[in-house]
């Protein structure tokens, strides 16, 4: 009896073969629309990010002056804040289209 690393049965942890084939992105599922789930943290993080280099950008290019970030900081994360909300909404709006 041989104890072949590529025969069924064997539990082989190398890359010389696979019990089941691979299923990448060209064998996924149709899916009825073009949409993809948003990950709100990175959605979040990033609307925040471009936010503070535009606050940067502007206070490097003597638009804003340096006494106005006070109430300049806080605004990219309000907007930030309120994307995330958005997107989670979204989200749950079209996630109970599909169960109706």
């Amino acid at each position: 009896m041989s104890t072949g690393m590529n025969e069924p049965g064997s539990h082989d942890t190398g890359l010389h073969g696979y019990d089941e084939p691979m299923v990448g992105p060209l064998d996924a599922p149709e899916r009825p629309s073009g949409f993809h789930p948003v990950n709100v943290g990175h959605l979040v993080m990033g609307v925040a990010f471009a936010g503070m280099v535009l606050v940067w950008a502007l206070v490097q290019g003597d638009v804003v002056d340096d006494e106005e970030l006070r109430w300049l900081m806080p605004i990219p994360w309000i907007v930030a804040g309120a994307a995330g909300l958005a997107a989670t909404v979204w989200g749950s709006l079209r996630a109970g289209e599909g169960r109706a």
